[in-house]
């Protein structure tokens, strides 16, 4: 089972979306158009590819697993992109910290 909150990484840009429930899930990305390498991460580190059908969109558990210096890693990379922190200072204890920092 998905643990909330998660983010969103799209392929091929380092910006994060912060998911804080199913409900924004499905709000967020409605409108997306999805590469097949686009994914959830949730707050254990899961890793879940979007399955995007006409009617509804589904996360599908990967057997991939996100350590919290490599979820850490993905936030610098986002952070460095928008240029209003020093990246030397983030570091996060676990997947939650990290995915939590992103709804500051």
């Amino acid at each position: 089972m998905i643990s909330w909150p998660c983010m969103l990484k799209l392929t091929g840009d380092d910006e994060l979306i912060y998911l804080e429930s199913e409900r924004d899930f499905m709000s967020e990305c409605r409108d997306l158009l999805f590469c097949d390498d686009d994914y959830v991460i949730d707050s254990a580190g899961y890793c879940y590819l979007i399955e995007s059908t006409s009617e509804k969109l589904a996360l599908i558990k990967t057997e991939q697993m996100l350590a919290a210096h490599e979820v850490s890693n993905l936030i610098r990379a986002h952070e460095f992109k928008k240029a209003t922190l020093c990246l030397t200072k983030i570091h996060f204890l676990t997947v939650l910290d990290a995915i939590k920092s992103l709804s500051y």
